[in-house]
């Protein structure tokens, strides 16, 4: 039997961890409940999450570092759950790598959702380490990057692996898919958060900008994704597959 899905909720008021890991575990979670970043940083080091709910305002050490040192070293989900609702801590949020944004006060049902639409970009029983090599027939190529849609992974031209959170990955699927056509925003948002997604006009362009860092050689004179003014983003390189 599949072993449940194993949540960390991280925020250093405790009602709010026991509120979140009641409800999520009564939808078939398992919930592990942590208060500071070292006790989050143990956690994944022996029992690693497939999902982090992480509060921004932590005594001691900041949620955006807490949220960096994730993306670097594991291969999870990441939701940042905060009462900062400023645009600029969204976007610092999502340039940081996290997967949605919301703000407290929350709708539990609604956070169940986001959770579970995040869950589904995640590659099913992924655990949050690096991924395996990929396999030549699920490949879509392009300037001699491999991006793999059944592991997905990215593989540079130098054979290296490149980390992606789930959003940055559906996001270079969609451009991959559709060489050399002016993808819009709207069109890009549907493919990275589907039904769920909000019209925060920045979330594409924080997610473009990070992926430009990591595929591009020169991230401020882009030559693989170029933008379009008043249209959106193309991707400029021809597409093998397999």
């Amino acid at each position: 039997m599949k072993s449940p899905t194993h949540i960390a909720v991280l925020d250093d008021e405790v009602d709010i961890t026991l509120l979140l890991a009641n409800y999520l575990q009564g939808h078939g979670f398992r919930v592990s409940q942590v208060h500071d970043g070292p006790s989050l940083t143990a956690l994944m080091e022996t029992d690693a999450a497939d999902l982090v709910l992480l509060d921004l305002g932590l005594p001691g050490e900041d949620g955006f570092s807490i949220a960096r040192r994730i993306r670097e070293r594991w291969r999870c989900g990441l939701v940042i759950v905060t009462g900062r609702a400023d645009a600029v801590d969204k976007v610092v949020g999502l340039e940081v790598g996290a997967d949605d944004y919301v703000t407290k006060p929350f709708d539990l049902r609604e956070l169940v959702a986001r959770v579970k639409a995040v869950l589904r970009r995640l590659t099913p029983d992924t655990p949050a380490s690096p991924v395996p090599v990929s396999a030549p027939s699920d490949a879509l190529r392009f300037a001699g990057w491999q991006l793999d849609t059944a592991t997905r992974s990215l593989r540079s031209p130098q054979g290296e692996q490149v980390p992606l959170t789930s959003g940055e990955f559906d996001l270079l699927k969609a451009f991959a898919r559709h060489p050399g056509r002016v993808l819009s925003r709207d069109f890009l948002l549907e493919q990275t958060r589907g039904r769920e997604a909000a019209p925060f006009d920045r979330t594409i362009d924080v997610q473009v900008g990070r992926l430009r860092r990591k595929i591009e050689v020169d991230a401020d004179d882009p030559q693989l994704i170029k933008s379009v003014r008043g249209a959106g983003y193309i991707l400029t390189a021809a597409v093998s597959h397999g």
